[in-house]
């Protein structure tokens, strides 16, 4: 592999690290902060581990870093805390900070991409049709286990999982958060899904962009 190949991936990777030293030095809840960033703990060694054998395009490189520093933020201060958040509730003239809201919609447009590329590089799917289907099948069920990840820790911690779970009151807030991670899937493959197929035939996976 090239060396210019890997300036992306070590600046995004740096990126992330730094982030996530600075959001670990004051947490405004040391717990929440270690639940909200583990798929960070855990999927950055996984990829640094198989970046020689499948390096990811740079479109979805680049929207891992930034899905890991949503989560990142997210546990710094707890979702319904974070500042950014409460200033979309001022101009949105919204009733609670949507910033978990955009944080489901990461969970369903990044992991999309994740799938798309998996599946067309691997050959498992050539349909466009069935890639779609599959793709966004396997998308609600990361964002259902996430759920039921949500509700295991409530059972498990009782108040103590208030901060991670966010729910701000909101009696649906479980089917408005499946339903954010349907639509970032969805968009993710509309908007993002010929620009993928580009960059993944110049990695010599794909023969013919879909």
């Amino acid at each position: 592999m090239h060396p210019s190949s890997d300036r992306l991936p070590l600046a995004l990777l740096g990126v992330v690290m730094l982030a996530l030293m600075a959001s670990a030095v004051a947490p405004f809840d040391r717990s929440t902060w270690w639940m909200e960033v583990a798929p960070v703990l855990i999927a950055a060694p996984v990829l640094v581990a198989t970046h020689r054998r499948f390096p990811l395009t740079p479109l979805l490189q680049g929207l891992i870093a930034a899905h890991a520093l949503v989560l990142i933020v997210g546990g710094a201060w707890t979702y319904a805390r974070v500042p950014f958040g409460f200033w979309l509730q001022d101009v949105l003239a919204l009733d609670r900070n949507p910033y978990d809201r955009i944080g489901h919609f990461m969970q369903g447009l990044v992991p999309a991409l994740v799938a798309r590329e998996i599946l067309l590089r691997l050959r498992v799917v050539r349909g466009p049709g069935w890639l779609f289907f599959l793709v966004t099948s396997v998308c609600l069920a990361i964002s259902a286990l996430y759920e039921l990840v949500e509700w295991g820790a409530a059972v498990a911690l009782g108040q103590g999982a208030e901060a991670f779970l966010g729910t701000q009151g909101d009696p649906w807030d479980t089917q408005n958060d499946m339903a954010m991670a349907l639509v970032g899937a969805v968009s993710g493959q509309s908007l993002f899904g010929a620009w993928q197929a580009r960059q993944i035939a110049r990695l010599g996976g794909l023969r013919r962009p879909l």
